[in-house]
């Protein structure tokens, strides 16, 4: 909410936003975050470093980054001073950079003649030079028609255009995802053109769900199994080992084309999970991300193990020849284990 001004009609335009799109937020998994600026008591621009550096002075500045940096999209509720957004709305955008970059923004706004129209034009001109990408639906309210006694008139029709801003809001806002990620500090660049890696969290439980599906189908078929855990896991029993295993990704596009986990075990780094999309097999794929694990491993650690089926020569064959050597180690059944001294690996 943007306008500032004291007795605005910002504020029931934001509680009528919240409970129009509140059940459909629900529905799409979103999580709504009311934010009005006067509640931020941000001054007029008053760090000395440009926004692109990233150097805050002020804890108002810092506080502000911290909460637009957490978002995903949003959408500015706003009216129309002299044919133009308001100041406070200008001012805020003006206060960061790269926070802003790749999210998608919509706009409600109010107002008489043109319902707050050309306030949305000028934002738009503004929003885009930092990499914000306003999306095409919009809801502009006309004061006169909408309110009464300070509080909007219920409306089907004006509900109905908000919650078409949310979906817009929120598929533009996956689809910038990479976008978003690519721009974002822990990630680096991947071993494919255009690809990146980055840590794997728990949310993306469902994309490394879909490639433990895709990458094991051809385990459980040479080693005439069914019994592999990673054909059978939940996203919730995913999400629960991402929170403890340190999982590197590959992504391009916002697609995940391979992963493999670590984490130390005694004096042991165990390795596991690798796994590379069946299309894009044979490109040193998962030899890169066997080195990225190992080069991982925790001080203290002796010796890297992993296990693969006993029949899965060509895994195998890879592991061989990055120096594994079989060993008579109890795994799980049909399996192998491998082991490298980790002494060898830094020579």
């Amino acid at each position: 909410m943007c306008s500032t001004r004291p007795g605005a009609l910002g504020p029931a335009v934001g509680q009528w936003l919240i409970e129009a799109l509140t059940p459909r937020a629900v529905e799409l998994g979103v999580q709504l975050v009311p934010v009005a600026l006067g509640d931020l008591n941000l001054p007029f621009l008053d760090e000395e470093e440009h926004p692109s550096s990233g150097v805050y002075r002020h804890e108002h500045t810092r506080r502000w980054s911290a909460m637009v940096d957490a978002a995903d999209g949003f959408i500015a509720v706003t009216p129309e001073y002299n044919y133009g957004m308001p100041a406070t709305l200008k001012n805020a955008v003006d206060y960061l950079s790269r926070e802003w970059a790749w999210k998608p923004i919509g706009f409600v706004s109010y107002g008489n003649t043109s319902a707050g129209t050309r306030a949305v034009q000028h934002a738009k001109q503004v929003v885009t030079t930092l990499r914000l990408v306003p999306v095409g639906a919009t809801v502009a309210i006309r004061i006169g028609a909408a309110t009464e006694n300070d509080r909007v008139r219920p409306d089907t029709a004006r509900d109905t255009a908000a919650v078409g801003l949310l979906d817009e809001l929120v598929r533009v806002g996956h689809a910038l995802r990479p976008m978003r990620e690519r721009a974002r500090a822990g990630t680096r660049s991947g071993p494919l053109p255009g690809s990146y890696v980055r840590r794997l969290t728990p949310d993306d439980a469902p994309e490394v769900t879909v490639l433990q599906r895709c990458c094991w189908v051809d385990e459980a078929v040479v080693n005439d199994t069914m019994a592999i855990p990673a054909l059978h896991e939940s996203p919730g029993e995913v999400r629960d080992w991402l929170a403890t295993w340190h999982t590197t990704g590959i992504w391009l596009d916002g697609r995940l084309l391979g992963m493999v986990r670590a984490r130390r075990v005694d004096t042991d780094w165990q390795v596991g999970r690798l796994a590379v999309v069946p299309d894009l097999r044979g490109q040193g794929l998962g030899r890169w991300l066997l080195r990225t694990a190992e080069a991982v491993a925790r001080p203290g650690c002796h010796r890297i193990l992993l296990y693969t089926g006993a029949k899965s020569l060509r895994n195998i064959d890879l592991y061989r020849s990055e120096g594994y050597q079989p060993m008579p180690l109890a795994g799980p059944g049909g399996t192998t284990c491998l082991a490298k001294g980790l002494a060898v690996r830094q020579r």
